[in-house]
């Protein structure tokens, strides 16, 4: 192995070695979003997900803007779309990411009764 681009190369396509994914991001106010990754060839170290961006930024300021931490984490690996499609909501509601006290999942939030 030579130049630092080799070993570049080499990590990234390792990266692809995840398949299908269920992810947490943990947001710098400890605020949480929960999402899937199954796009292909696999799981794709640059795919974030898709959260309501204004929600998001609603809840920082300009200067924290600025200079903004994201943490990955990989909750649940699968060689099936399927099953990661369908373990998806059971970790927002588990970890409770549809709370908008606790996350940013806009998806299977309780519904009030009026």
């Amino acid at each position: 192995m030579g130049a630092p681009s080799d070993a570049l190369f080499l990590w990234a396509n390792s990266m692809r070695k995840l398949r299908y994914v269920i992810y947490k991001i943990t947001f710098p106010n400890g605020k949480i979003y929960v999402g899937k990754d199954i796009g292909e060839p696999g799981h794709s170290l640059r795919y974030f997900g898709s959260w309501h961006n204004e929600t998001v930024e609603a809840d920082f300021s300009v200067e924290d803007l600025r200079d903004f931490v994201l943490r990955k984490e990989i909750l649940f690996e699968s060689e099936d779309k399927v099953l990661v499609s369908s373990r998806e909501g059971d970790f927002i509601k588990s970890l409770k990411s549809n709370d908008p006290q606790i996350g940013y999942n806009r998806s299977h939030r309780t519904r009030s009764r009026s």
